[in-house]
C-alpha cells in the first residue's frame, strides 16, 4: 500500500496542477465536463379574457432537472426564487464584462470550450490573454469561487497553458478543486472513477486576487477500499503566503474561473458537481 500511495502521489504531483509546473501534459483529452447552462425563462402564460372559460387540466408532476451541475445540494438557497437568482447572476456578470466587449467575447469562447472541448487551443489561449490583460475587479471573486458557507464550491480543471501562454491543451484527467471561502479550506483531487482517487487538502488565505495555500494532508483511495490518509506535517498556524503555492485570479463568474499559478502557467475551470466518491 505504501508504494502504491507513493507512486500515486508522484504521479499526481507531476500531472495535476499545470499551474505549478512548467511542463504541461502531452495527453489529449477525451473527457468532457458536465456543465449545464442556466435554463432560459419561459414566456409567461397569456392573460385570460374576462369571458373566457377556465378549464383546469391535471397533468402528472415531473421532477425539475437541476439547472446547474455546479450547485451542491447544501449550496441551494430555497428562499430565493430560481429565476430571480439566475437574473441576479446574469446582471452581475454583465456588469463585470459590459465595459469591455473583448472580455465578454473571450468569456463566451471559454464557456464554449468548457462545454464542448472542441474550441481550438489557439482560440482558448487568445481568450485567456484578453482576460489576463483586462484586470477585472476582484472584489466579488472569493465568494463566487468558494460560496458563502461550507463545504464551498467545486470546479473542474478544463485547460492548462504554459508560461506566457506559449501553448496549452485540455487537461486529460478529471481534476476537481474545492474552495471553501467560509472555512478557508482547499481540496484538490484527481478522480479515476472505480480505480480510485488522490486528493490533497489544506488551508488558504486570500488577499486582493491572490489565493495562497498550504496542503496539510493527502488521501489515497484505491477501488472500494477505505481511503488512506497521510499527514504532510503542515500543522503549524502559519498563514499561507506568496512563498507557498498560489493562484492569481483574473476572472470568476458563476460558470468559469481563470487563474495563473506561481510558476506562470495559466488555466481555467468550470463549475461542477461535488465529487463524493
Amino acid at each position: 500500500m505504501g508504494s502504491q500511495a507513493l507512486s500515486s502521489s508522484c504521479f499526481f504531483r507531476s500531472n495535476w496542477v499545470a499551474l505549478n509546473s512548467s511542463q504541461p501534459s502531452s495527453s489529449s483529452s477525451s473527457l468532457k465536463p458536465s456543465i449545464l447552462l442556466p435554463l432560459k425563462a419561459k414566456n409567461p402564460p397569456y392573460p385570460l379574457h374576462a369571458n373566457a372559460i377556465t378549464v383546469t387540466f391535471s397533468f402528472p408532476r415531473f421532477h425539475r432537472l437541476k439547472t446547474r451541475a455546479a450547485l451542491d445540494e447544501k449550496d441551494q438557497s430555497p428562499p430565493t426564487p430560481l429565476l430571480v437568482q439566475q437574473q441576479e447572476e446574469k446582471e452581475e456578470e454583465e456588469v463585470r464584462t459590459q465595459s469591455n466587449p473583448e472580455v465578454e467575447e473571450s468569456v463566451k469562447v471559454l464557456k464554449n470550450a468548457a462545454k464542448t472541448r472542441k474550441v481550438a487551443a489557439k482560440e482558448v489561449l487568445s481568450a485567456l490573454a484578453v482576460i489576463e490583460k483586462a484586470k477585472m475587479d476582484p472584489s466579488g471573486f472569493l465568494e463566487t469561487l468558494g460560496g458563502s458557507k461550507s463545504p464551498g464550491r467545486t470546479w473542474m480543471l478544463i485547460f492548462t497553458a504554459e508560461k506566457q501562454l506559449k501553448g496549452g491543451r485540455y487537461f486529460p484527467l478529471t481534476a476537481v478543486q474545492r474552495f471553501d471561502a467560509a472555512e478557508k479550506r482547499i481540496e484538490n483531487g484527481v478522480y479515476l472513477g472505480p480505480i480510485g482517487c488522490l486528493t490533497f487538502e489544506g488551508r488558504f488565505t486570500w488577499k486582493n486576487r491572490i489565493l495562497a495555500f498550504i496542503f496539510e494532508l493527502v488521501r489515497v483511495k484505491i477501488g472500494p477500499l477505505n481511503p488512506l490518509e497521510i499527514s504532510l506535517g503542515q500543522i503549524d498556524d502559519r498563514e499561507p503566503s506568496t512563498k507557498d503555492p498560489f493562484f492569481i485570479w483574473f476572472y470568476i463568474d458563476e460558470e468559469i474561473a481563470v487563474a495563473r499559478g506561481r510558476s506562470g502557467g495559466t488555466a481555467f475551470w468550470c463549475r461542477c458537481r461535488r465529487v463524493t466518491t
